[in-house]
């Protein structure tokens, strides 16, 4: 873990200090299928050896069910970066991940057509 006051390079005039892909030291890839809408949960157990402040920052923020987008908003960083930090996270089994769940089908044509007929209104 991270020594107390460690935390993301950010500057209010700057911004980040740190370059999103130099978090992940350079990874594209997730190793876990995460989708943006994916929940993600902390296991309670330690994960073994180094994380930097994003990867503790990001264990911090799932004490309890939140999605990928919102983890990825709070660290302040792209939802690809996010997807890799919290995968490590899996990897390690700090992390639980849960597929979301729809209770409807996305692609039902009447759902379509409503979404369709509002935003015509709207124009």
């Amino acid at each position: 873990m991270p020594a107390a006051g460690d935390g993301p390079l950010y500057d209010d005039a700057a911004g980040r200090l740190v370059r999103p892909y130099t978090v992940i030291n350079g990874r594209t890839r997730p190793t876990t299928a995460l989708d943006l809408l994916s929940q993600v949960m902390a296991t309670g157990a330690t994960p073994l050896g180094y994380l930097g402040p994003e990867h503790a920052t990001a264990l911090d923020l799932c004490r309890a069910p939140v999605p990928v987008a919102e983890v990825a908003a709070h660290l302040k960083l792209p939802a690809a970066v996010t997807k890799v930090l919290l995968s490590d996270l899996v990897d390690c089994g700090a992390l639980t991940t849960k597929p979301p769940v729809f209770h409807h089908n996305p692609t039902d044509r009447s759902l379509l057509e409503a979404v369709l007929d509002g935003l015509r209104r709207q124009l």
